[in-house]
């Protein structure tokens, strides 16, 4: 994770904290090929002191709609036609 913060722009835990969550995985998903949800809520649930088995029921649902949302507005910038050959097929991203 420290390394592909750093490929995102991130060099250290005080600007992780100053940007917040939102911005720092926004950064990732441009920098990073295929984004994943554990990461975003791990990195959520660790700047606020949390474990992140702590994240349950609709809190995590709604941070699940936060980051389809990030991934959605920026899945084209690192679309390399797979997805959409996925989903037509029928094995896309499940869920």
């Amino acid at each position: 994770m420290e390394a592909e913060l750093n490929s995102a722009g991130i060099p250290t835990a005080e600007a992780w904290r100053a940007c917040g969550t939102d911005e720092a995985y926004r950064r990732l998903l441009c920098s990073i090929v295929r984004p994943h949800f554990i990461a975003c809520y791990v990195m959520k649930m660790a700047l606020q002191g949390r474990p992140r088995s702590d994240c349950q029921g609709a809190e995590k649902a709604a941070l699940h709609r936060v980051f389809d949302a990030l991934f959605a507005k920026h899945r084209s910038l690192n679309d390399h036609g797979i997805e959409k050959i996925q989903d037509r097929s029928g094995t896309g991203r499940q869920r």
